[in-house]
């Protein structure tokens, strides 16, 4: 953003600042690719009020998950189709639905603010437009769209091809907001003392039966709000990540690889449970390994935890020969799970990118298990729902290695997988949709 567009944010009418800066990171979104979260990493510090911050992300996030509707709507209402170059007129329009359909804020103030927004955007000679558009959605209200159509046609597809039956409640629980899970530090007291502290703090939170350490809250909270959070008593990570510490179920004091660690979360929950651990979480993206060593430091299992930069689809560039007794693999991949958390997944992903996904996952399967001690435990683990990238891949490495055997996982793992693995699809025990594949090395 250029300082002509700080300027204009700082001079923009209280509440329009905060519309205006939800236009443009949507705009960024649609038309450039952008990330959600790379956008509002920069937007959101131009905010002072912590209130505007939430309402910001908010927006954003209602505006994605309801993006079909939307379109529809202006396509129906407006007389002239909006150009390419309206990107931000477009975007601010449906900014604007949100606020009356979703958010549900007083109409007199959600128009106001968007037609000041407008103004600060430049757009001053199509305020009106706006104001009459929004006056027309507040009258009439939205019709309903299948949740089928938030997606994109080909990711339609492959969902329908490999979950028939579960289609339309993967389309539905996608587009639903997630809820905040947390992950108590069993160095720091453990589960039962944090369901306590939240209490004091009139914090409302249910226990997990399907994992030992898992804490749902009923109503999300900021993070500087929950006791212990700095001190490391409690992290944010849903349910189903948690779980790969007990599907991989590393014996205690052994040699750990995490390959892909970032952001260390799972790291993080393995040293938690066992510190005697010999752990070294790996990852290719120096920038989001630095965030592994501030999760280390903050949940105090920084010593049992080596951190190194490095591809571990290329072990003779930095491997010291040393087998591992067990191996966490959480693969790079569609993240087709976690659309409830990274709704813009649906406007980034493209069919062509699972095959090229698919490759670089068959190439750390490949290397990691050539670090692998005979005995050993490698968990191949996605954040995927297509079977290509997971029971597939699966399949494909037992055939071509006879000394590879897949362990069971229980039902808290989600959907048996052809005997193989088990599949949790999104919203199921309310958590995100997950891949395992527990893989024991024939001794």
């Amino acid at each position: 953003m250029s300082k002509a567009d700080d300027f204009s944010i700082a001079k923009a009418a209280p509440g329009a600042a905060t519309r205006m800066l939800a236009a443009r990171v949507l705009a960024q979104v649609f038309t450039r690719g952008r990330s959600l979260k790379a956008e509002l990493a920069w937007a959101l510090p131009k905010l002072a009020d912590t209130r505007d911050r939430a309402l910001l992300e908010a927006l954003c996030f209602a505006v994605l998950r309801r993006r079909s509707t939307y379109d529809a709507a202006l396509q129906a209402w407006m007389q002239k189709p909006l150009s390419a170059r309206d990107a931000d007129l477009r975007t601010l329009l449906m900014v604007g639905f949100a606020q009356l359909d979703v958010l549900a804020l007083p109409a007199h103030a959600a128009l106001s603010a968007t037609v000041d927004a407008a103004r600060a955007l430049g757009r001053e000679r199509q305020a009106g437009l706006v104001n009459a558009i929004l006056r027309r959605a507040q009258r009439e209200g939205f019709p309903e769209q299948p949740a089928r159509d938030a997606f994109p046609v080909w990711l339609a597809e492959a969902v329908e091809r490999d979950w028939p039956a579960q289609a339309e409640a993967i389309y539905a629980a996608s587009l639903q907001p997630a809820p905040l899970w947390l992950r108590a530090n069993r160095q720091q007291g453990g589960r039962e003392k944090m369901m306590a502290a939240l209490a004091e703090a009139g914090i409302a939170a249910e226990a997990s039966p399907l994992s030992a350490d898992a804490l749902r809250l009923a109503v999300p909270v900021p993070v500087n709000q929950l006791p212990g959070f700095g001190e490391g008593l409690l992290s944010v990570q849903d349910l189903s990540a948690q779980c790969a510490a007990d599907a991989l179920a590393p014996p205690t004091g052994s040699r750990v690889l995490d390959a892909c660690a970032a952001p260390g979360g799972k790291s993080a929950h393995l040293l938690e449970r066992d510190p005697s651990l010999r752990l070294l979480a790996l990852d290719i993206d120096a920038r989001r390994l630095a965030r592994a060593k501030d999760t280390f430091a903050r949940t105090g299992v920084g010593e049992g935890a080596q951190v190194q930069v490095a591809d571990a689809s290329d072990p003779g560039a930095w491997w010291d020969g040393v087998p591992f007794d067990a191996i966490l693999l959480d693969a790079p991949c569609s993240a087709t799970g976690v659309i409830r958390r990274q709704p813009d997944v649906m406007f980034h992903r493209r069919a062509e990118d699972i095959d090229a996904l698919v490759g670089i996952q068959a190439r750390l399967l490949e290397a990691c298990w050539s670090m692998l001690r005979p005995g050993g435990v490698l968990l191949y683990a996605t954040c995927s729902i297509l079977r290509a990238e997971n029971a597939d891949q699966v399949k494909g490495f037992l055939k071509w290695h006879a000394d590879a055997e897949a362990a069971a996982l229980g039902d808290a793992f989600g959907l048996d997988c052809d005997g193989i693995a088990r599949q949790r699809l999104p919203g199921e025990n309310d958590a995100d949709g997950f891949f395992y594949a527990r893989l024991l090395k024939k001794g």
